[in-house]
């Protein structure tokens, strides 16, 4: 009996398994690396030092008119960033370790396309690299052919090492007599800043060697009141702001430097209110708009690394105070970093102490969008000129 219902219950088995279609196999997943659309001015690379695991810096591709992430690359330990020219890639000076966080050092200039945020390629770079915390456009640089990177290096001995694109390799490397950052001078070489309160500018030829330096007239008094080294870039040279609020324009265009008279972000009332610039990236700058943004807070000496509770918005043409924009300090902290962008219609982005991220209409002020949290330490910011 039992075996009878056994072998009933088996032919049945045989039957359905007989008669069941048979599933197709299933499609094969291949990975691709998507291509960005037509790159938009709006469009800002946000650097996150990643403090927690500082090994792991990243670059966050970010729409401000899309309020989104277009998409991410790993820039190492304390990297420097530089957008070429042309806007197709980044420049990325970088420190890695074999082991993670320990062994055999490497520090190397990588190329990220910038339509897949990509490494395509890299060069070697020597050990003194200048790993800092105070990132500004100036730590590694372009020449305005493209032709050439500058990469500054510290040790502490100050030199700028100077890579040729094309041949992929480094052309050189320029003592800078104890001065910092490379500011492009046309049609190559570069200007650095001074503790002395001058600019050093090395001029260079097509193979990217030195042919000739000079040294400027002060523009500053280091002991009553330096600069910020963190400047911005503008026409012809760069803004560079005090711990007092004064405004230096410098013109590099020519064949020395020259220094616009001062003007000050302050009046009486505010100077009485103790109100000073501060932050990382405290300053951004406009051109298509003529306007000058500053992260502002109250606070005695000592306190130019305090963030801003204010946004200040100047006309640079004017001088004249424009607008005052409070910072939710409250909910998303105070103003760390601050990027215009470079076209007629600008924004401009805000990075707060928190990481939170604020994209507001560079002219109104009006809000656009709002990131709660955006990385972990959101420090310097950078988008391409049109």
């Amino acid at each position: 009996m039992r075996s009878g219902v056994w072998v009933a219950l088996c032919g049945l088995c045989l039957g359905v398994g007989a008669t069941a279609a048979v599933p197709p196999p299933l499609k094969p997943e291949h990975l691709e690396v998507a291509r960005l659309p037509v790159p938009s001015p709006h469009w800002a690379y946000l650097f996150d030092f990643s403090f927690n695991n500082e090994t792991d810096g990243r670059v966050y591709l970010y729409d401000g008119d899309a309020g989104r992430m277009l998409g991410q690359f790993e820039v190492g330990y304390y990297p420097n960033l530089a957008i070429s020219p042309d806007g197709r890639t980044s420049a990325v000076a970088t420190t890695y370790w074999s082991r993670g966080g320990h062994g055999q050092r490497t520090e190397v200039l990588e190329w990220v396309d910038n339509t897949s945020l990509t490494v395509r390629g890299e060069v070697v770079l020597p050990l003194n690299r200048a790993q800092v915390g105070a990132v500004t456009p100036y730590n590694l640089s372009y020449s305005p052919d493209g032709r050439f990177v500058y990469s500054t290096s510290l040790t502490p001995a100050s030199s700028v090492v100077v890579v040729d694109v094309a041949g992929n390799r480094i052309a050189g490397e320029v003592d800078t007599d104890g001065c910092v950052q490379a500011i492009p001078l046309a049609p190559y070489g570069f200007a650095a800043l001074c503790e002395s309160g001058r600019l050093l500018s090395i001029h260079l030829d097509a193979q990217g060697h030195e042919t000739g330096r000079s040294l400027s007239a002060p523009f500053f008094d280091i002991d009553k009141d330096p600069v910020f080294v963190q400047s911005v870039p503008n026409e012809t040279g760069a803004y560079y702001v005090s711990f007092h609020g004064e405004v230096h324009a410098v013109d590099v265009t020519g064949p020395e430097p020259r220094f616009a008279p001062t003007w000050s972000l302050l009046d009486a009332k505010d100077r009485a209110a103790h109100w000073r610039p501060g932050g990382q990236q405290m300053i951004a700058y406009a051109p298509g708009a003529s306007r000058l943004y500053v992260a502002m807070h109250q606070g005695g000496e000592g306190t130019h690394k305090i963030n801003g509770t204010e946004v200040w918005v100047y006309d640079t043409k004017t001088h004249r105070r424009l607008a005052r924009w409070p910072i939710d300090v409250a909910h998303l902290g105070g103003a760390i970093a601050l990027l215009a962008t470079q076209d007629a219609e600008p924004l401009l982005y805000v990075a707060t102490e928190n990481s939170a991220l604020l994209v507001l209409d560079a002219k109104s002020g009006v809000q656009k969008h709002v990131e709660a949290k955006m990385g972990q330490t959101l420090w310097f910011m950078m988008n391409s000129r049109p």
